[in-house]
């Protein structure tokens, strides 16, 4: 009898050992602030082994494939998890992300519409909607996701740029300039926002010796769609 109970002691003690769904999801984001995704990946599958339908696990899982590069793999882990939780927007964004990536923009431009309504705090889902509407060419709606980034981040040196950029797309200059200043203000290592900048004031302002100087200094910063303007237009006689 005293060696059954040694038994059972032992038995009861390994249960009580055994890490629960939420220590295991803790040592898997942990993982992920260290960028070790695959051992996160390793630590969601075995939250998900206890509960299939953990919403974070699978979110979180989805992530750490995203990182790795195997994006079609990570699209299912979100469509889990949004069905495990529709109410929370990472699920929603993440996978606006991972369609984003992989050219689905329709898809991305949904997700993201969901994702902000969710949570309509998040800046990151404006910028990125706002770039996925760059890329659709709706520059109208692009601009007003760009202008609520920089109105609450006002140093957000690629929201100014991606702003200029649909500003241009409206055929509207002054503001282009004036986002495309702000980006090399911010950034002053942007070889395509001063290339933007010159063509620009060459172009609609008819400023040749400062479009050129902007040119040039596109051209230093290795942007080398610069180098034909300078031959055609400033360095000609």
């Amino acid at each position: 009898m005293k060696q059954l109970w040694i038994i059972c002691f032992l038995v009861f003690s390994g249960l009580a050992c055994t890490p629960n769904e939420e220590e295991l999801l803790k040592v898997g984001l942990e993982k992920m602030d260290a960028q070790d995704w695959a051992e996160a990946v390793i630590q969601f599958d075995q939250v998900l082994e206890k509960n299939p339908s953990q919403p974070a696990a699978l979110n979180a899982k989805g992530v750490a494939l995203f990182q790795q590069g195997k994006i079609k793999e990570a699209i299912p882990l979100f469509d889990r998890a949004i069905l495990a939780d529709s109410s929370n927007y990472k699920p929603w964004f993440n996978r606006g992300n991972a369609n984003m990536e992989l050219n689905n923009h329709k898809a991305a431009l949904a997700d993201f519409n969901l994702a902000v309504a969710l949570d309509p705090s998040q800046l990151d889902i404006f910028f990125n909607r706002g770039t996925t509407l760059l890329t659709m060419e709706a520059y109208e709606d692009a601009q007003l996701d760009f202008q609520a980034v920089v109105q609450a981040e006002p140093n957000h040196a690629e929201a100014h740029f991606r702003l200029a950029k649909a500003n241009l797309g409206m055929n509207d200059p002054i503001h282009g300039m004036e986002s495309l200043t702000n980006t090399v203000n911010l950034d002053p290592k942007n070889g395509e926002a001063y290339y933007l900048l010159g063509v620009t004031r060459m172009s609609a302002l008819g400023q040749k010796n400062e479009g050129c100087a902007d040119l040039r200094m596109a051209l230093s910063l290795g942007y080398e769609k610069a180098e034909t303007w300078i031959k055609d237009f400033c360095d000609a006689k």
